[in-house]
């Protein structure tokens, strides 16, 4: 038998393949060039996108389906290729499985794609199940018949199902797709239909693509223009890329740019290897259009890019001149404001004075209320001139050598006798920096500027605590990135109203006051905690805000370099 197979191969004058896909048995190098470009390219966009998010599903799907697609087009150039039967048989039969498996990721792709979620197990058994007599009954003659040696074009005879079942299927993933695409359309928002428009567009140009190719060569036994279905594959396999990547994190442009001028070179260099004149121009014609679509896109995009960025210049210049106008304004304001808090200020603490005579009682209770309501808007005009001047970076500040505790101390001293007043419990928490050790509390910083952190997160917590206890701590720790470096940890502990998770967000921000804070509060402005932040900032320290474990309340932290 295998001598007449052997006689049977050189009476055809069938040519020895060498790494199973050259060889002369392939009538030209166009099924080469739309071989080699299909596979190469699809494999090439599967790749890049799985390898920019390995952990995303979709991304792992369109990747599985570039590598199947890959695969059926590696074997089909191996049954092109061989003059061994057996490989032949072989090849063939794994196509006859790769390619509705192509259709059942498809379908998978798709329904994640637009659910943004895996599917149940239930639905992916839906899905792979009509697979299952295909992978059964492979080696039967079901699927394969046999070899027919009386035809050397090495026609293979094909069995049931591989000439009805296969087909059956596939028309069965697609209509499953497309019903699926549009009964998500009718229920999706404005925004997702526009999605499942591209998507579906997409998935079905790349099927038909997929199938075209047989469709034609059968149908006209033209096998030169069924090779237009393998050079479209690449071009839906990048659509369906760029479907996943639209809506999500890395930049398109430059995936096409990439893929454009890697293609040109693919498209040139393969030119050197076809030596029919009719063939180069059906590439280079393919090229031409290959490039007119992918390039018109690009320098569209480009364009809406450099339209985009002059409009962002100009608003940025338009930004400038309305910071400097705020910036005027705002000193403007502060300084008029400013002023006239303190004429009214001196008037009144003269009529407590006695400057203007004798006054009675009542006019002396009204009298200190002005000058404290005064003495409130010197202190917020100051807040709001400081958070400017702070955040332009125009403050100098003098950095030394200080002792952050003696520091702390003194705002404690400060604000004792009013938070006593208010009927509330003061407590003081220094612990020594280690068992044995000193307990200084060096910091590099600005005595002034570092003394208005302190006392501004006391006189909150004294605001905002309707009745309970203020706890001011102070300790040095261990900074476990740093060998032998360590932290100075100021605290102010309160049980105060708290601070909702909303509110949080806005903490330390320009003007950002919680609601909390307005009702009990109703002069609040947000800018003394920003200006904490940016003075601690300065410092190369941290800020932030936890709730009070022990109690309802706040605790705020500010953390230094220990020098």
């Amino acid at each position: 038998m295998e001598t007449s197979i052997q006689t049977f191969i050189g009476m055809c004058q069938w040519g020895t393949s060498s790494f199973l896909v050259f060889s002369s048995n392939v009538f030209g190098e166009l099924i080469y060039y739309s071989h080699f470009f299909a596979l190469i390219l699809s494999l090439a966009i599967g790749i890049l996108v799985f390898f920019r998010d390995r952990k995303s599903l979709l991304n792992q799907l369109l990747f599985l389906i570039t590598v199947m697609f890959s695969l059926w087009v590696f074997l089909d150039l191996v049954v092109w290729a061989t003059e061994k039967p057996e490989y032949t048989m072989f090849f063939w039969s794994l196509m006859i499985l790769v390619e509705p498996l192509v259709y059942a990721l498809c379908l998978y792709f798709v329904d994640v794609f637009v659910n943004k979620k895996d599917i149940s197990l239930k639905k992916k058994f839906g899905i792979f199940l009509p697979l299952l007599p295909i992978i059964i009954l492979l080696p039967t003659k079901f699927v394969l018949q046999g070899f027919d040696l009386t035809n050397c074009n090495r026609d293979v005879s094909e069995g049931f199902i591989a000439v009805y079942y296969v087909y059956l299927i596939e028309i069965f993933y697609s209509f499953w797709i497309l019903l699926f695409l549009f009964k998500e359309y009718r229920k999706a928002i404005q925004e997702m239909k526009k999605q499942i428009l591209f998507i579906m567009a997409g998935i079905v140009m790349f099927l038909i693509s997929f199938v075209s190719g047989n469709i034609i060569g059968s149908l006209t036994d033209n096998w030169v223009i069924a090779q237009i279905g393998l050079f479209g594959m690449p071009i839906f396999v990048g659509f369906l890329a760029y479907m996943i990547v639209k809506f999500k994190s890395f930049n398109i442009k430059l995936i096409g740019t990439q893929v454009l001028v890697f293609v040109l070179g693919f498209l040139v260099l393969a030119i050197l290897f076809i030596r029919n004149i009719g063939d180069v121009r059906i590439v280079v014609g393919f090229t031409l259009l290959f490039v007119i679509a992918l390039g018109y896109a690009l320098v569209k995009s480009v364009k809406k890019e450099v339209e985009q960025k002059e409009e962002l210049a100009k608003l940025n210049i338009d930004l400038q001149e309305l910071l400097k106008q705020r910036e005027s304004l705002v000193h403007l304001v502060t300084h008029k404001v400013k002023g006239s808090f303190t004429r009214s200020k001196y008037i009144f603490a003269g009529m407590l004075d006695g400057m203007f005579g004798d006054i009675n009682e009542e006019v002396k209770k009204r009298a200190q209320q002005g000058l404290d309501s005064d003495n409130m808007g010197i202190e917020t005009v100051d807040l709001v001139l400081n958070a400017a001047n702070l955040e332009k970076g125009t403050v100098k500040y003098d950095m030394k050598n200080i002792n952050f505790r003696e520091l702390v101390e003194s705002s404690i001293s400060d604000k004792k006798i009013s938070i006593e007043a208010k009927g509330l419990k003061l407590e003081t928490e220094i612990k020594p920096a280690r068992q044995g050790g000193d307990d200084t509390y060096n910091v590099l910083g600005d005595v002034l500027w570092l003394k208005e952190v302190s006392n501004n997160l006391i006189e909150n917590a004294l605001k905002y605590t309707r009745e309970g206890k203020i706890t001011v701590g102070l300790e040095k720790k261990d900074n476990p990135a740093k060998d032998g470096a360590r932290k100075i940890l100021f605290y102010v502990k309160d049980t105060g109203i708290g601070v909702t998770p909303e509110d949080k967000a806005n903490l330390f921000t320009e003007g950002g006051r919680g609601k909390e804070s307005v009702k009990i509060n109703v002069d609040s402005t947000g800018y003394g905690l920003y200006s904490v932040r940016l003075i601690v900032d300065a410092h190369k320290g941290k800020v932030w805000m936890e709730p009070n474990k022990e109690a309802n309340g706040s605790v705020f932290f500010v953390e230094l370099d220990a020098v």
